[in-house]
């Protein structure tokens, strides 16, 4: 119980600041004893990613006063600007894209995340979309890398 509440808490930490790396901790949590275990590490890490992500989308909305999300809002990292104008010109025009532009990016962190949630509130995607797309896509994206070293090391013959 203490893990997967420490998960949770870790990962929506790092759902807000960028430079808290949650792969980085699950893959210590990998060494856990079993697989339900592993499990609720990485669903509960999900969760808490998923809470700290709702914060950009609220700041994208316009609907957060924190100083610091509101610059990270309104300055996408440099090279990404000019994307995320075509893309939130897209996403308004077709919501679908936008919630799978989020899935993309939650799984494989191209584009990056946070600029995706920001996109997602500044279209108003509708907040169940938001949270189930990113609780689904961060859970699959958790639960593969909690099992890669073990997938490795039964491929190499190694001991896991």
């Amino acid at each position: 119980m203490a893990e997967t509440l420490l998960a949770f808490a870790v990962g929506a930490v790092a759902g807000l600041v960028p430079l808290i790396n949650i792969e980085v901790y699950l893959l210590g949590a990998a060494v856990l004893g079993d697989d339900a275990l592993r499990v609720a590490v990485a669903l509960a890490a999900a969760a808490g990613q998923t809470l700290g992500k709702i914060a950009f989308y609220y700041a994208g909305m316009g609907a957060l006063n924190v100083r610091w999300l509101k610059r990270k809002a309104e300055r996408p990292p440099g090279r990404w600007a000019e994307r995320a104008g075509r893309w939130r010109r897209r996403a308004e025009e077709q919501p679908w894209w936008g919630a799978g532009l989020l899935a993309l990016s939650s799984l494989v962190s191209i584009p990056p995340l946070m600029v995706v949630c920001v996109l997602a509130g500044a279209v108003r995607m509708r907040l169940s979309v938001f949270a189930s797309v990113t609780m689904a896509t961060r859970a699959a994206r958790f639960l593969v890398l909690i099992y890669a070293p073990g997938a490795v090391a039964a491929v190499s013959g190694t001991p896991w």
